[in-house]
């Protein structure tokens, strides 16, 4: 990860400054129902607002296919946003051409606006290289501040940015910085958990963490795979027996690039998927073959936090178990309760992200408690992928 500007590089007053966010949020009934991306982006927006800049901010959402549509209009977040940051945010109608070259003329220093939602235009998740050119005629700076949206190369993200000068807002760089400690320059040991569903949706990041991290822990229904690979039963759990080999081979090169992988000893087994299940540990390689596996037992928990204990650094991406039914949840919330303590007492540094990663640290109340935990869901996993982010890497200097 090579050095970019942030905006404490940038001389903001009296500047247009096009700052991109990801205000991409669930709306219900008109009202904004989870505000998290819309509060991450305060620091930035207060800090440009402060410093002089006419603040215009850009965000798409929905996937309204490069047409106007007046259900993914961006309106209702303004007033979300003017909550939040305690004064006025003007609404533009679009964010291209007269419309904000009107809005322009009629703000002040220090003002904000939130634009209409860049995918209004085709060009936009095409990079069209004119429509980055009509979003940049209303601007002289280009901050990004959107790390979830970094992972497109769209005009918003990664084309405005070579037309104005470029800088990482607050949250990109607080983003970029946790990330480069966690996987870039991680202090070892470093050890990374990657549950889930799928084998198949995660291939690359395995590939990519074993020559990286000196400990993976592979929980969740991807570990059942492994555990098939190795010739063990798994009943009729969730299982992808055409990926066998893939996991022979990704286990075969962990064992070449020195990284230990770390597969269920024990495990917690039901005949139906549902709450309260009836419900038996049994040692991993003793399913029947009408046993589920839905969680990791205790004794691999106890293994889990062990490693844990060892370790100077986390990534986590993936609950281990089917957490979102109780009392499957157990190992999940167990060993993420462990890091977070280790987080406190110990100084690990502790970096999550990834959907179903942050409701799972969430229901176990210790979302706060990590070092990071990244909202990015696509960008975290192809960052963890080790793949170039197209807006991270427009703003590199």
């Amino acid at each position: 990860m090579t050095a970019f500007r942030t905006i404490d590089d940038l001389d903001v007053a009296g500047k247009r400054v096009l700052c991109r966010v990801d205000f991409n949020v669930p709306i219900k009934d008109g009202e904004v129902s989870d505000a998290t991306r819309i509060e991450r982006a305060i620091p930035t927006i207060e800090a440009l607002s402060k410093a002089g800049a006419k603040v215009l901010l850009l965000s798409h959402f929905g996937r309204p296919k490069g047409q106007p549509n007046p259900e993914m209009s961006l309106k209702p977040v303004a007033g979300a946003l003017a909550k939040r940051l305690g004064g006025p945010v003007d609404f533009v109608e679009d964010c291209i051409d007269e419309p904000v070259a009107k809005a322009v003329k009629k703000m002040l220093d220090g003002d904000v606006a939130l634009l209409e939602n860049t995918r209004f235009h085709a060009g936009e998740e095409k990079n069209d290289a004119a429509f980055a050119k009509a979003l940049a005629e209303n601007g002289d700076i280009y901050v990004n501040d959107a790390f979830s949206a970094a992972h497109r190369a769209h005009a918003s993200t990664e084309g405005i940015a070579h037309l104005l000068p470029a800088a990482a807002g607050k949250a990109m760089e607080r983003e970029l910085s946790y990330l480069k400690a966690a996987l870039g320059e991680p202090e070892r040991p470093m050890m990374a958990v990657v549950g889930g569903a799928k084998v198949s949706t995660k291939i690359e990041l395995l590939l990519n963490l074993i020559g990286r991290a000196d400990i993976l822990v592979v929980g969740g229904g991807m570990a059942n795979t492994f555990l098939f690979a190795k010739g063990v039963s798994v009943g009729k759990s969730l299982c992808e027996p055409d990926l066998a080999g893939t996991a022979r081979e990704i286990m075969e090169q962990a064992a070449i690039k020195g990284c230990e992988i770390v597969l269920p000893t024990d495990v917690v087994v039901a005949k139906e998927f549902k709450e309260n299940a009836d419900r038996e540990v049994k040692d991993a390689g003793a399913c029947a073959a009408d046993d589920m596996i839905l969680d990791l037992g205790p004794e691999t928990v106890d293994l889990i936090a062990e490693k844990i204990e060892s370790a100077k650094t986390l990534v986590w991406n993936g609950p281990l178990g089917a957490f979102e039914i109780s009392p499957f949840d157990t190992a999940t919330v167990e060993a993420a309760r462990f890091a977070a303590q280790r987080v406190k007492d110990a100084g690990l540094v502790a970096v999550a992200g990834g959907g179903d990663t942050v409701a799972a640290l969430n229901h176990a109340h210790v979302a706060d408690d990590f070092t990071y935990v990244s909202t990015a869901g696509g960008a975290f996993l192809e960052w963890l992928e080790g793949k170039t982010l197209p807006g991270v890497a427009a703003l590199e200097a």
